[in-house]
């Protein structure tokens, strides 16, 4: 536990550091500032459930320019198999949405979901779309 524990800070603080990057190295970006996300995934293969993977983020977002935003959070993900023993593992994300058009905005995400384990690889993510309002 206290591995995982300094993992999951240690998470923290280098998402925080590429938050200030992030804010500098962007013209005109304003920092809204921080915010916290806990967030529960459940997942389902056809009817079986198969665990819930809790997100518990500190995160900061911000501006850039007039038509985009940024968002970079992390803590710790609580991962909880069915019919498994529960651990807590590092974890984060980040990610951009930017409007293209009045009605037209592209978002993407990356993401990774630690193992808490030396020598068990981390799990990676991506994400990315387009969304249309009426």
């Amino acid at each position: 536990m206290i591995k995982t524990a300094f993992a999951a800070a240690l998470s923290q603080t280098a998402f925080a550091a590429a938050a200030a990057a992030v804010a500098f190295a962007a013209p005109g970006a304003a920092l809204a500032g921080p915010y916290v996300n806990v967030e529960a995934n459940s997942g389902f293969t056809g009817a079986n459930y198969t665990g819930t993977n809790i997100d518990t983020h500190v995160g900061y977002e911000g501006a850039l320019g007039e038509s985009a935003a940024w968002y970079v959070q992390g803590g710790a993900t609580i991962v909880s198999p069915d019919g498994g023993a529960s651990d807590t593992v590092p974890s984060g994300k980040a990610g951009l949405s930017a409007g293209l058009t009045d009605n037209l905005s592209a978002y993407g995400e990356v993401s990774f979901v630690g193992s808490g384990v030396a020598g068990v690889d981390r799990s990676y993510g991506t994400k990315a779309g387009l969304k249309f309002t009426f």
